[in-house]
């Protein structure tokens, strides 16, 4: 072993008492320095949340737990959680296949199989922590967040077949992706297939396909890996993006409840279907599903507030006061935790107005609404927030008063926030059955996708500075991102030919910087409900949780 390993930290995750005590004892004789213990899968995520540790040791299954060790690891590497640096070994009893090569290739440090001995143990965590030294470079500048020069140092170490290039290979993948880089992350993924073909490996190729909007493509790669592997939840979760992404929103909410279902502890599934469910009308599912989520990760980093305002939607609208207000107890308790939060103060204004409602103070709750309102122009204004005004919007209009104000006001946040069938269908969702509503969001579709129609017919006659400018000039009315991300990709492929260029990108990039959120990669970052971003990530100082 290493000598660095006597001020390493490490963690036991096992709810055998004996197992967890025989674990610490192995790793005090190795050397590690600091070995803490838990035997629950729900208090280690919040340990691994907020401390790093060098080597964590985890049980595959837990008694008397919806989540397996294979589920605690797929949510932290997900969401970020869990730095490259750390050695994760799964300690599993299941010598099957299946379970320990979905172990490895997800951890893709080491897996023992029970029983072992001491020196099995020596012998990967040695080799894991080997591995980590030889690619250190290249962890550090992950959490330097430099991922550009991360992503090439991986590629040079793919194109050499250094050593550790199929690890490097994978951490490359995903690198590229975020970067946007996605042919170079198809080649990789594709090489990885070649050597060890692997779901993962098939499933990033999928994923490069979404992310260049080729989204037929990779339905098909999707159902293909589906068909072969219909237990790997990670397929059902990249399918049901695409559903939602081609405005499929009942086929979406069965494959996410499939994803569900095949790993019943994971916290960000539950609160996906939950709140899909919300979306498609399947209230009483969509209340069991978001509550259950709320009572075994509250107080995890993976927990999203949005879930709770749904609750409390839901609990306003069967009338339930105690319920409701338990809802709204646990956001003002979070509010009061990060009192800066913009995001968390728009969901406070919702609950106020309901409970406004609830109390038949309609006057009070109309201030409430109007206010809430005066958020809409800002650039921070997202899909989410834009959803939960219609939301409130619409069940005051239910109080049997006259509102000539709520259809403009729904109006300018559709032809904003209507860019794609998907986002259209959130917001039609949200009028709980007013046609009046429900047809003006679609209209506003309509009317957004015509501007980009005529757009694209001017760019082909070869008037490229008339489309450019039309798209700036609907861009800036409408704050639509699909129009002004639109300017930018038609000046970009026709900019030698436009006079003027320079002056149209410099109009572009301001109305970008103002209402076209970057979705980052980071904890913290946007969330996406039912494979749809409702969330844009705040821009650099801003503070919107």
């Amino acid at each position: 072993m290493d000598p660095t390993i006597q001020d390493a930290s490490a963690l036991i995750i096992d709810c055998n008492a004996t197992s967890r005590s025989l674990m610490s004892a192995q790793l005090r004789d190795l050397g590690v320095g600091t070995v803490r213990q838990t035997p629950r899968v729900k208090d280690a995520r919040v340990m691994l949340e907020h401390q790093t540790f060098d080597i964590v040791l985890c049980d595959y299954h837990f008694d008397a737990s919806d989540s397996s060790g294979q589920d605690l690891l797929d949510e932290l590497r997900r969401e970020g959680l869990l730095p490259y640096a750390t050695v994760f070994v799964m300690v599993t009893s299941e010598a099957t296949y299946a379970k320990v090569a979905e172990a490895a290739e997800a951890a893709l440090d080491a897996y023992l199989v029970k029983p072992y001995t001491s020196a099995s143990l020596a012998e990967r965590l040695a080799s894991a922590r080997q591995r980590k030294r030889v690619l250190k470079e290249i962890f550090e500048a992950i959490e330097a967040q430099d991922f550009e020069t991360a992503a090439n140092l991986c590629m040079a170490r793919f194109e050499a077949k250094d050593r550790y290039w199929l690890y490097a290979a994978r951490i490359g993948a995903e690198l590229l992706l975020r970067l946007k880089r996605f042919g170079d992350a198809k080649v990789l993924y594709e090489a990885i297939i070649a050597a060890k073909t692997v779901p993962w490996a098939r499933l990033g190729v999928a994923r490069t396909e979404v992310a260049s909007g080729n989204l037929q493509g990779a339905r098909r790669t999707l159902e293909n890996l589906i068909g072969e592997l219909p237990d790997y939840a990670d397929s059902h979760d990249l399918m049901g993006h695409v559903q939602m992404e081609q405005g499929e929103l009942r086929e979406a909410l069965k494959t996410y409840q499939t994803a569900a279902t095949l790993t019943p502890g994971c916290l960000l599934r539950l609160q996906r279907c939950g709140s899909l469910g919300f979306y498609a009308g399947e209230r009483a599912e969509a209340l069991k599903m978001l509550e259950r989520a709320m009572s075994q990760g509250l107080r995890s980093k993976l927990f999203d507030m949005l879930s709770v305002v749904l609750i409390g939607l839901m609990r306003f609208d069967n009338k339930d006061h105690k319920g409701f207000k338990y809802a709204h107890d646990a956001l003002i308790a979070t509010l009061e935790r990060t009192p800066g939060s913009i995001r968390l103060q728009r969901f406070d204004l919702v609950f106020r107005g309901l409970a406004f409602l609830l109390e038949r103070r309609v006057g009070q709750a109309l201030v409430v609404a109007r206010e809430f309102t005066e958020h809409a122009g800002s650039g921070s204004f997202d899909l989410e927030a834009a959803s939960l005004l219609t939301a409130l919007w619409l069940r005051l209009s239910s109080q049997e008063v006259e509102l000539d104000e709520m259809m403009p006001v729904l109006r300018e946040l559709g032809m904003r926030h209507c860019a794609t069938k998907a986002s259209t269908e959130i917001l039609v969702a949200m009028t709980e059955g007013h046609a009046g509503a429900a047809e003006q969001f679609r209209d506003c579709h309509q009317q957004v996708f015509s501007v980009a129609e005529t757009a694209m017919r001017h760019s082909m006659r070869g008037s490229a500075r008339t489309a450019v400018e039309l798209l700036i000039q609907q861009g800036e009315r409408t704050r639509n991102a699909k129009l002004i991300d639109m300017a930018g990709l038609v000046l970009k492929r026709h900019a030698e030919k436009i006079d003027g260029a320079q002056a149209l990108a410099e109009q572009i990039e301001v109305l970008h910087g103002r209402y076209v959120k970057p979705m980052t990669g980071a904890p913290g970052k946007a969330r996406a409900t039912g494979g749809v971003a409702l969330r844009a990530a705040a821009p650099a100082g801003a503070e919107t949780a």
